[in-house]
C-alpha cells in the first residue's frame, strides 16, 4: 500500500477576493492518483484590503509609497495565508505536525513574462514561522528563468485530475483570467496544450465595483449581466484584442486586464448611452466568445467536453453563454468530475509543492514555453530549521 502525505495548498487569485486553502492527501511517490481532498476553506479578504492589492497592481499609488506598500502587503498577506492554513488544519481535526508541507502560490501583483518577471506576495517565511511547517512558494520564477511564461501552471494538475482515455477534453479555469488546458483522449504529457485566453472575471468584477461605487464586489449569480443587453458594436471592439489572436504559449494578468481597462470600457459604454448591465452582458459575451475562438483556433481537434472551474462557474450568465457558443460540447462544472471547482487551484499548488519536495518536475514546459522540465518552487524550512526530505516528512 502506498504511504501518503498531507499537503495544504494556498491560493489567492487575480480577483484578490479571498484566500483558498485545500488540504489534500497525495501519494508520497511520483504517482498522482489516487488523491483525496480532505478539507477546503475560502477565507474572504475584506474589501479595503482587496482594494489595496488592486491599487498596488494597477500602479495607482504615489511613487514614494509603492515600495512601503509592497513590503507591507507581502507581510500582511503572509499572515493571512498562515491563518488560513492553521484554521483549515484545526477544522479538519489535525495537528499541524501531521501536515507534511504548505504550498503557497501567493498573490500575483505583477506578471511581465516579456521581462522574464512575475511577482507574487504573501511572505512564505511568515507562513513557516506561524505554522512551524516547511513552505514551498515562488513557483513561477524558475519557469520564467528557463524561458517560459511562468504560467499557466495549473495544467499540471488538470492532466492528473481530469484526463480521459476515450474523450477529448478542455479544462477551463474562469478565475480573474480565463485559461484552458487541452487534454486529448489518451494523450501524453507532451500532447497537452494550455494557455491564458484573456479576461474572465477581472473586468466583470471591476465594472460591478465601479458601477456600485464599491458597494458590490462581483455580479452575484450573474444577475446584472442577465438584465443587460449585449452591445454588438462594443463586443466587436472587444474581440479585436490582439492578445486573443496571439498564438500560445501566452499568459496575462491584471496588468493588462485590470482597473484601468475596466474604467476605459465603462466610460466608452456610458458615452454610447448603454447601462452598466449592458456592459456586463457584453463582457460576458466577450469572455465566452474568446474561449470558443481559442478552442477553434489553437486546438488540434474538436472538443468533446468542457470542464469548468474558478469563480466564473457560479455565474449562470457566463456558463450559459459558453454553452451557447460551443454547441455540441458537454459543459460541466469540475464538481461533476470529483474536484470542487472552488478548490481546484489550491489543490493544484498542493500537488506542485509535493513534487518540489520529491525533486520531480511540476510543470508542463511545452505549455509555458520553458526550455525543458524544471522543479519549480523555493523551500522555506519549518520550525526545525532544516530543508525537509521525503524520508523526514510525516506519513499516513
Amino acid at each position: 500500500m502506498l504511504s501518503r502525505v498531507l499537503v495544504i495548498g494556498l491560493m489567492s487569485g487575480t480577483s484578490a477576493d479571498g484566500v483558498d486553502a485545500a488540504l489534500v492527501e497525495w501519494p508520497d511517490g511520483p504517482e498522482t492518483q489516487p488523491f483525496r481532498l480532505i478539507a477546503f476553506e475560502e477565507t474572504p479578504l475584506e474589501r479595503v484590503f482587496q482594494e489595496r492589492i488592486h491599487r498596488l497592481a494597477a500602479g495607482r499609488l504615489p511613487a514614494q509609497e509603492v515600495l512601503a506598500e509592497l513590503a507591507g502587503l507581502d507581510v500582511e498577506l503572509g499572515e493571512r495565508f498562515a491563518a488560513a492554513a492553521c484554521a483549515l488544519a484545526a477544522g479538519a481535526g489535525l495537528p499541524l505536525e501531521q501536515i507534511a508541507l504548505i504550498a503557497s502560490h501567493g498573490q500575483t501583483v505583477a506578471h511581465h513574462p516579456e521581462r522574464r518577471a512575475s511577482l507574487q506576495i504573501g511572505d512564505p517565511s511568515v507562513i513557516a514561522e506561524r505554522t512551524g511547517r516547511p513552505v514551498v512558494a515562488d513557483f513561477r520564477a524558475r519557469d520564467l528563468a528557463a524561458g517560459g511564461q511562468g504560467a499557466p501552471l495549473a495544467p499540471f494538475f488538470h492532466r492528473a485530475a481530469f484526463s480521459s482515455l476515450d474523450e477529448a477534453r478542455v479544462v477551463l479555469n474562469l478565475g480573474g483570467i480565463a485559461n484552458i488546458t487541452w487534454l486529448p483522449a489518451a494523450g501524453a504529457a507532451d500532447d497537452v496544450i494550455a494557455f491564458d485566453v484573456g479576461p474572465a472575471n477581472t473586468l466583470i468584477d471591476a465594472v460591478v465595483q465601479i458601477a456600485s461605487d464599491g458597494a458590490e464586489r462581483f455580479d452575484r449569480d450573474g444577475r446584472r449581466a442577465a438584465r443587460g443587453r449585449v452591445d454588438p458594436g462594443l463586443l466587436a471592439e472587444l474581440l479585436q484584442d490582439d492578445f486573443l489572436r496571439r498564438p500560445p504559449p501566452k499568459s496575462t494578468g491584471r496588468e493588462r486586464y485590470g482597473l484601468a481597462e475596466a474604467e476605459a470600457w465603462f466610460a466608452r459604454s456610458a458615452r454610447a448611452g448603454r447601462s452598466a448591465d449592458d456592459l456586463l452582458a457584453t463582457l460576458v459575451a466577450f469572455g465566452a466568445e474568446a474561449v470558443a475562438r481559442a478552442c477553434r483556433d489553437f486546438l488540434p481537434a474538436r472538443v468533446q467536453r468542457l470542464i469548468v472551474g474558478g469563480g466564473g462557474v457560479r455565474n449562470p450568465a457566463l456558463m450559459g453563454a459558453l454553452a451557447q457558443r460551443m454547441p455540441g460540447v458537454a459543459v460541466d462544472p469540475m464538481d461533476a468530475h470529483g474536484v470542487p471547482a472552488a478548490a481546484a487551484e489550491a489543490m493544484a499548488f498542493a500537488l506542485l509543492g509535493r513534487n518540489t519536495l520529491l525533486g520531480l518536475p511540476n510543470h508542463l514546459p511545452h505549455t509555458t514555453g520553458a526550455a525543458g522540465p524544471c522543479v519549480l518552487g523555493e523551500i522555506v524550512p519549518g520550525a526545525d530549521g532544516r530543508v525537509p526530505t521525503l524520508a523526514a516528512l510525516p506519513k499516513r
